[in-house]
């Protein structure tokens, strides 16, 4: 048999065993998929060091929008310029937009003034989280509150505990408390391999806010 035979039929072979190879993984799904009968809302919490909580949390947010859904956000923590996300999201026919107010910056700590933001923020919360015609929540910064002291965590579990079965709740900070970890659905940590502002370049609208 030729060399050019000799391939065709090693490529048979391995095609054949690709094959064999994805219709068991393709079982090993099925079977997950038929087993997930549970049909409710879900708790997600971003952490970590790495950039990108926000972005994903506000790209899960636009897809929800996708399907319709209403949707509310809470920022904890307010920065010096308006954000793409606010910009774009905030006159949004199916969105309430809330930053928190003349508190939580990363230039000024006031801890009176910031205490006073935080329960605000964390007022406007809870009437989201209690409201059964949001169907999605974003908290934005959320965890920073519990690190700083100026929320209970117990408080935002229970709340995510008795919301309405459908709603869809995410939230980002770099660390979190050990009862919000032990409590979400779906925890995923975003880790720092390099960072472009590390090596001098410049943070940049549409980019880092």
């Amino acid at each position: 048999m030729s060399d050019s035979g000799n391939t065709s039929a090693q490529k048979a072979e391995q095609a054949a065993k690709n094959e064999v190879r994805l219709l068991k993984k393709k079982a090993v799904v099925d079977q997950r998929i038929a087993a997930a009968t549970e049909e409710r809302g879900v708790t997600i919490l971003l952490t970590g060091t790495g950039k990108g909580k926000s972005s994903s949390a506000f790209g899960t947010m636009a897809r929800a929008l996708g399907h319709g859904q209403s949707c509310a956000v809470i920022q904890f923590i307010k920065g010096r310029k308006a954000t793409g996300e606010q910009l774009f999201f905030g006159e949004h026919p199916k969105v309430e937009f809330h930053v928190m107010g003349h508190g939580f910056t990363w230039e000024t700590r006031d801890p009176e003034l910031e205490q006073k933001a935080a329960e605000q923020a964390w007022e406007l919360a809870k009437n989201v989280l209690a409201n059964p015609d949001i169907d999605f929540v974003l908290l934005d910064e959320i965890t920073y509150m519990y690190k700083y002291g100026y929320l209970n965590e117990a408080d935002l579990v229970a709340a995510l505990a008795n919301r309405p079965a459908h709603q869809n709740v995410m939230m980002t900070g770099r660390t979190a408390p050990r009862a919000l970890l032990d409590s979400v659905d779906t925890h995923s940590k975003v880790n720092n391999e390099r960072h472009a502002f590390a090596n001098g370049v410049k943070a940049q609208a549409g980019i880092e806010w």
